[in-house]
C-alpha cells in the first residue's frame, strides 16, 4: 500500500491542525515562566497554576472522550477544543490578574482535554490495524514539528524585541486561528451512537471494568512509565546547571523536537513491521539510557547525543502507545479508551514531576537514576507480559 493511500485527506488535515496549534503553544512554552514572574507570579504560584491546568486537561480527557463515543461525534469536540486553546493565548496578555491568568491557562488545558480523545479516535478510524504505527507516527511528526517551529519563532522575536512578551501572545494566536479554520474542512464519517446513557464527569472510570485484559495490561505498564517519566523541564534545568544560557537551552529543546518529528513516521513504519510492542520496549530502553547518561553528562557534545537519543525515544513511544491502545479497543469505544489512559497518565505525570522535583532538589543525579531504573523495571514488565494487539506478534 502506498503512502498516499495510508495518509488520507482527513489524516493530513488533522496533522496540519496539530502542527499550527503546536506552533502557537510551544511559541509561549519557553517564555511562560519568565512572563509570569514579570507580572508578579511567585515560583510557588506558577507551580500551582501549572499543576491545576495540567490536572484539568488530564481529568477532562476521560470525560470528553466518553462523551464523544456516546454521542457518536468527533468534530464538535475537536473544533471547540482548538478554539479554547487559541483564544486563551491573547487572554493571558490582556489582563494580568491571577484569577484571569488561571482562567486563561485552564481554558487552554480544557481545550486539550476536549479534543484529545476525539482526535485520536478519528485517526484510528481512518486507517487499518496494520498501519496504525505509520498514521499515529505521521500525525505525531507534524505535531512535534510545530513544537520545534514555535520556539524558533519565539527566539527570533525575542532577539529583536527582548523581554517584550505582550505581543508574542497575540502572534501565537495567529497559528492557533489557522488550526481552527482547517478543522472546518474535515469531513466526519457517520458513526454509530452508543446506547443512550448519562455521562457524568468521572463515568469514564467505569471503562476499566469492561475493558479487555490486554488493555488493562498495556495501560498498567504505560501508567507505570508515566509515573517515572518526570517533566522535560528537569532536562532543561540540567543544561542551565551546566553553564548554558537561555538561547542554548531553547536550541537544545528545538533540536530534540526536530529529531522527534523527523523520526516519528519512520519509527511508526518500523513499528508496523516488527510489532508495536517491541518498538515501545525499544523506546523505553532509550529513555533509560538517556536518563542515566543525563545524570553524568557535562560536555556540550554529551548533551547533543543524549537529546538525539531522547528524540528517538519519544518517537518510539508517544504515537506507538496510542496505536497499541486503539488496536485493542472497540471502534465504538476508541475515544473512551484513549481518554481513560491519557487522563490517568496526566495524573501520573503530575506525581512524577512532584517526586522528580523533590529528588532534583536533593540531587539531580539521584533523580535521573531513579527515573531510569524505574523505567527499566517497566521494560521488564512488558517483556514478560503479553499485549495482544491485532498487528503485533
Amino acid at each position: 500500500m502506498s503512502t498516499s493511500k495510508i495518509i488520507t485527506r482527513t489524516i493530513l488535515l488533522i496533522s496540519f491542525v496539530s502542527f499550527f496549534n503546536d506552533i502557537a503553544s510551544e511559541m509561549l512554552y519557553p517564555v511562560m515562566p519568565v512572563y509570569l514572574r514579570s507580572i508578579g507570579f511567585s515560583v510557588l504560584l506558577i507551580g500551582i497554576l501549572e499543576g491545576i491546568s495540567e490536572l484539568t486537561a488530564g481529568l477532562s480527557k476521560g470525560y470528553f472522550g466518553t462523551l464523544s463515543d456516546t454521542k457518536g461525534k468527533r468534530m464538535p469536540f475537536i473544533q471547540l477544543g482548538y478554539m479554547l486553546s487559541a483564544i486563551s493565548k491573547p487572554m493571558m496578555a490582556l489582563l494580568t490578574h491571577p484569577l484571569w491568568i488561571f482562567a486563561a491557562r485552564t481554558s487552554d488545558r480544557l481545550g486539550k482535554g476536549l479534543r484529545t480523545g476525539a482526535r485520536d479516535a478519528i485517526l484510528s478510524d481512518e486507517t487499518t490495524p496494520e498501519n496504525k504505527g505509520k498514521v499515529f507516527g505521521f500525525h505525531r511528526g507534524f505535531d512535534t514539528l510545530g513544537a520545534a517551529v514555535g520556539p524558533f519563532v519565539a527566539l527570533i522575536y525575542l532577539y529583536f524585541y527582548p523581554q517584550q512578551y505582550f505581543w508574542l501572545f497575540f502572534i501565537a494566536f495567529v497559528p492557533g486561528l489557522f488550526s481552527i479554520i482547517i478543522t472546518f474542512f474535515i469531513k466526519e464519517k457517520k458513526r454509530e451512537k452508543l446506547l443512550a446513557k448519562k455521562v457524568s464527569f468521572f463515568s469514564y472510570i467505569s471503562y476499566w471494568k469492561v475493558s479487555t485484559h490486554a488493555y488493562k495490561v498495556l495501560v498498567v505498564g504505560l501508567l507505570a512509565f508515566a509515573f517515572f517519566n518526570s517533566s522535560d523541564a528537569f532536562l532543561l534545568l540540567t543544561l542551565k546547571a551546566n553553564g548554558m544560557d537561555d538561547t542554548h537551552m531553547i536550541g537544545f529543546y528545538i533540536f530534540y523536537n526536530l529529531v522527534f518529528a523527523l523520526m516519528s513516521y519512520p519509527v511508526g513504519m518500523i513499528g508496523d513491521k516488527i510489532g508495536l510492542k517491541r518498538t515501545l520496549i525499544i523506546g523505553l530502553v532509550l529513555f533509560s539510557l538517556s536518563y542515566f547518561a543525563m545524570g553524568f553528562a557535562f560536555e556540550w557534545w554529551h548533551f547533543i547525543v543524549i537529546f538525539f537519543i531522547y528524540g528517538i525515544y519519544a518517537a518510539a513511544t508517544d504515537g506507538i502507545s496510542k496505536a497499541l491502545i486503539t488496536n485493542i479497543s472497540k471502534r465504538t469505544e476508541t475515544a473512551t479508551s484513549i481518554g481513560f489512559y491519557t487522563s490517568f497518565a496526566s495524573v501520573a505525570a503530575f506525581f512524577a514531576s512532584s517526586v522528580g522535583g523533590l529528588l532534583f532538589l536533593f540531587s539531580p543525579k539521584l533523580m535521573f537514576i531513579f527515573s531510569g531504573t524505574g523505567v527499566l523495571m517497566v521494560v521488564v514488565f512488558f517483556i514478560f507480559v503479553k499485549v495482544k494487539a491485532e498487528t503485533d506478534v
